[in-house]
């Protein structure tokens, strides 16, 4: 997701109390925020949605979290954990904590390596970055 991370620079970083919505007609609007649990790793964590409307109700269109972890200051990386699209009826979670367990699910993980790898290539192509910085 590196378009993600270049909004989030040209957002100052993350911090805990992030909240971005960029409006990008005739795109669905992009929102960008902070979780307030960290990941299941115990790294910051940030949500990131498209956001439609059905009968008065949002709805996420896709909705991804993905943990945020910089090893050994080579750069910013962002990795899933959460999908789900409402308007499917989808959710999943790839990477989760349950008590003191950490549990992986491997196929659904690269499933959603793959899934944000193509939305990454969407929002660049789409210009939310550029959108972004037009709205600052």
């Amino acid at each position: 997701m590196k378009t993600i991370l270049q909004i989030l620079a040209a957002a100052g970083g993350f911090r805990r109390n992030l909240y971005l919505r960029i409006e990008n007609p005739p795109y669905m609007a992009l929102v960008i925020e902070a979780t307030p649990e960290p990941g299941p790793l115990g790294a910051p964590a940030i949500s990131i949605a498209h956001y439609g409307e059905l009968n008065g109700d949002l709805m996420r269109d896709p909705e991804m979290c993905f943990e945020l972890t910089n090893p050994a200051r080579l750069g910013w990386m962002m990795t899933p954990y959460y999908f789900r699209n409402d308007y499917l009826g989808i959710e999943q979670f790839s990477r989760m904590r349950d008590a003191q367990n950490y549990i992986f699910y491997p196929d659904l993980f690269h499933q959603h390596e793959s899934f944000a790898r193509t939305w990454d290539r969407n929002l660049r192509a789409q210009r939310f970055l550029e959108a972004f910085q037009r709205s600052r």
